[in-house]
């Protein structure tokens, strides 16, 4: 399954590496990602490919964790619901 996450916080140093890092130890493919930064605040949008055994809740919270654990909010949503969202 594709999904979107997303990542908003205080920019500093080591995000990228560590939300990449997760990703790639759960062999979790990042498809395009996207990232700027407004003032000092650090956003990023990466579209991934999930495992098919991937359990997306328990992902969501390993990275809701990760995410206070480096100081920025952290969201995965599935893509179908991700584009159903921004259609209403």
């Amino acid at each position: 399954m594709k999904a979107i996450l997303t990542v908003v916080g205080q920019e500093k140093p080591g995000i990228v590496a560590h939300v990449s890092t997760f990703l790639a130890d759960r062999n979790i493919n990042i498809l395009d990602i996207s990232q700027t930064i407004m003032d000092d605040t650090f956003t990023m949008m990466m579209q991934v490919q999930l495992n098919e055994n991937d359990d997306l809740q328990d992902l969501i919270t390993q990275l809701r964790a990760l995410g206070k654990k480096i100081g920025v909010d952290i969201n995965l949503r599935n893509e179908e619901l991700y584009r159903a969202m921004q259609q209403l």
